[in-house]
């Protein structure tokens, strides 16, 4: 048969690969769609209710001497607290976070302890945050009789961010070609020479996206919190020592009174927080462009 009695039948294959192509388009669009309108309608829900309340003094000033019922007050003390919180977890988690990854990849590939510690990794990915408030608060408070403080909340958010750091980590470092730390290993560079210049390099920026993640998990994180840092409504800028606010804490605590001028500080706050990681977020993708290989 020739080409030319072939021609229908080869239309007919095309156009169903078309219809099938533009059906999957179409699924992928629509499913994409359902995906951004809650996300959307949760933003816009807390831009409009928030933004009024948002204001210089809101920023500035805590909710020392402020009643419930008065219009004044601030969450600064709070924005402050989540900050150093967010960073002593940071601190914590990620070298832990990066090593453990590095470990998996390059030197305990396929062993017994890597699967150990992986399995160990995938259960702590599904423990729930009030777990590990319940955790430091029985081994740090309890049991060693530590006070209430910012640090006790940064320890059960280091709990929930390392095993996202680590699976983050972990996919970023199995992307890297083979090739590279061969040609690295040819020239006679060790092995933890490769990793620190050639390996990690070449993957910061997919390993900074993953810490932001993280991040942002345990930014608004509220019942660990509830159970290691306790309320106050003063600025305490000492995460070791005494209890401190935190944003979640803060939209927890004024949401809970009866008054309008509560609802409208919890609304700003909860926008405050957005903003916060948001902007952590830009600056990570900042230097993930400043820092990447194809830039240089």
């Amino acid at each position: 048969m020739t080409a030319i009695q072939h021609a229908p039948a080869i239309r007919r294959i095309s156009a169903g690969r078309r219809a099938k192509d533009k059906i999957v388009h179409g699924l992928v669009y629509l499913s994409f769609a359902i995906a951004v309108v809650p996300l959307l309608s949760v933003l816009w829900l807390v831009l409009s209710n928030g933004f009024a309340r948002l204001n210089m003094e809101f920023l500035t000033h805590s909710m020392r001497n402020v009643g419930a019922r008065d219009a004044g007050g601030g969450a600064y003390h709070a924005i402050i607290g989540t900050l150093e919180q967010v960073l002593l977890a940071s601190v914590i988690s990620i070298p832990i976070g990066l090593l453990t990854a590095i470990y998996l990849v390059e030197y305990g590939r396929g062993g017994r302890l890597s699967r150990a510690i992986s399995f160990f990794v995938d259960v702590m990915t599904g423990i729930p945050s009030v777990v590990s408030g319940l955790f430091i608060l029985a081994f740090w408070i309890l049991a060693l009789g530590m006070p209430f403080s910012g640090f006790a909340g940064a320890l059960a958010l280091s709990i929930l961010m390392m095993p996202t750091v680590v699976r983050s980590a972990e996919e970023m470092l199995l992307l890297v070609p083979n090739d590279l730390r061969e040609a690295s290993y040819a020239l006679g560079v060790p092995k933890w020479r490769t990793i620190v210049k050639v390996v990690l390099p070449t993957a910061f920026t997919g390993i900074v996206t993953g810490v932001m993640l993280a991040i942002a998990r345990v930014a608004g994180e509220t019942a660990p919190l509830l159970l290691t840092v306790f309320f106050t409504d003063s600025i305490n800028t000492d995460p070791f020592n005494g209890p401190q606010m935190g944003l979640p804490l803060y939209v927890f605590d004024q949401s809970a009174r009866p008054t309008d001028v509560a609802i409208d500080r919890a609304w700003a706050g909860a926008l405050t927080l957005i903003l916060i990681v948001m902007l952590l977020n830009l600056v990570a993708r900042l230097i993930g462009w400043w820092r990447s290989p194809a830039r240089r």
